[in-house]
């Protein structure tokens, strides 16, 4: 395995092959802890990573220079997979002193007994000398945490961007040249949906603060390294942060009795009269990480629950708390289902639609039991009417041929 971004600058990081849950995220591909040792006349790790890969990281270090030699130990963000050793690893590293802004030493505060480290607290544009080389911090406030913190090596060129740019990606290589380009992306895609998307301003503004720096290589702390396609990753970032819509329609459903199913794939087979990407979902049988995945580029949404109890199934109750909390942004949308007694399930579906500002093309299509042929006359049009909507989003943004970003 090659770890060297460049002489003197070594990844030695973790590979988790086996972790499949990051807290609710599905992480079937795996992921990485990574941690960077830059030496020069003075010697720093940037970040390190989970608790139980302590050791690991040690012995990494002490490949390249005796742990009792670092001189610095960045922490660029208090989350516990990249402090998480912290503890152990300044107990290894006697001399070394911890660098953070003044947020993340009052988060690690409350992680750890942080008592007996010594902090080098600094602030954005503030450079750290290690002798030929510098380090500079780029202060990145919600992305995703407040104490977020970038590190940027001006004479290689390599922005430590922490999670931003990262994916929940294991493999035997270290850099994005080494593995498909297609597969990489949609892991970045992924990660930045269930992860960041809510945090698409502040990370705007990083992306604009980036912009100031000559970077030839992007080193963030889950995933591979991007050396071959900044460019790409850079563009594919613009595109999410801006929520840009694409040709795109997403059906989201779940059924008892399968009669909200009939309506879902009537208004599927009223999207494919256009020519539009259409997906259809049924939620309790897909993994939220998927869906949030896919609502992030839609430009037309329909979301359908039949009535259990006077209020919408638990399932797609949980996948729009799930993509409340993310903000998805640039949605128009529409709900449907069916009801037996009395209505709810539908009725709630359109209030969460309208809580999270989507625009609303109609109101929620219902069927009494089963659904009627005019009612599947009304789906099959709302179907047209999403495709025509997602069109229209994706002209405006200018993707407006269905393609995939990931």
């Amino acid at each position: 395995m090659n770890r060297e971004l460049r002489h003197g600058v070594d990844w030695v990081g973790h590979v988790d092959w086996d972790v499949r849950d990051f807290h609710g995220y599905r992480t079937d591909r795996g992921s990485t802890y990574n941690a960077y040792l830059v030496r020069s006349e003075k010697t720093a790790l940037i970040d390190t990573v989970k608790a139980p890969y302590a050791e690991q990281l040690l012995a990494s270090i002490g490949e390249r220079v005796p742990p009792a030699e670092v001189d610095f130990i960045v922490c660029n963000h208090a989350e516990p997979d990249h402090s998480g050793s912290l503890p152990a690893i300044l107990a290894a590293c006697p001399k070394a002193r911890l660098v953070c802004d003044e947020k993340c030493r009052d988060a690690l505060g409350r992680h750890y007994d942080t008592s007996e480290w010594d902090f080098l607290v600094v602030s954005d544009g503030e450079e750290l000398s290690l002798g030929r080389r510098r380090l500079q911090f780029l202060e990145t406030p919600m992305v995703h945490w407040p104490e977020s913190m970038a590190t940027y090596l001006p004479e290689e060129k390599i922005l430590f961007s922490m999670d931003a740019f990262g994916q929940h990606y294991a493999s035997a290589h270290r850099f994005d040249d080494e593995e498909p380009l297609d597969v990489l992306i949609q892991e970045a895609k992924t990660y930045f949906a269930n992860i960041v998307m809510l945090y698409s301003k502040p990370i705007e503004r990083v992306l604009d603060r980036a912009g100031e720096f000559d970077i030839e290589m992007i080193a963030p702390s889950h995933g591979v390294i991007w050396r071959s396609h900044v460019g790409a990753i850079l563009a594919a970032y613009r595109d999410w942060v801006a929520h840009k819509p694409r040709a795109k329609v997403l059906v989201l459903y779940d059924t008892m009795w399968q009669s909200t199913q009939r309506m879902a794939k009537e208004i599927v087979d009223g999207a494919l009269e256009c020519d539009v990407d259409v997906r259809l979902y049924h939620v309790r049988h897909t993994n939220l990480t998927v869906l949030a995945t896919e609502v992030l580029d839609a430009a037309a949404i329909a979301v359908g629950s039949p009535t259990l109890n006077r209020t919408l199934m638990p399932e797609v109750a949980a996948v729009l708390t799930y993509l409340k909390g993310l903000r998805p942004a640039n949605k128009a949308g529409l709900a449907f289902g069916s009801y037996g007694w009395t209505r709810g399930g539908a009725t709630d579906v359109q209030e969460y639609l309208k809580a999270m500002k989507f625009e609303i093309l109609t109101d929620p299509i219902l069927a009494q039991f089963v659904p009627q042929p005019d009612v599947l006359d009304a789906c099959r049009s709302a179907g047209r009417m999403l495709a025509g909507r997602a069109l229209a989003s994706a002209e405006n943004a200018g993707t407006a041929a269905p393609r995939e970003t990931g």
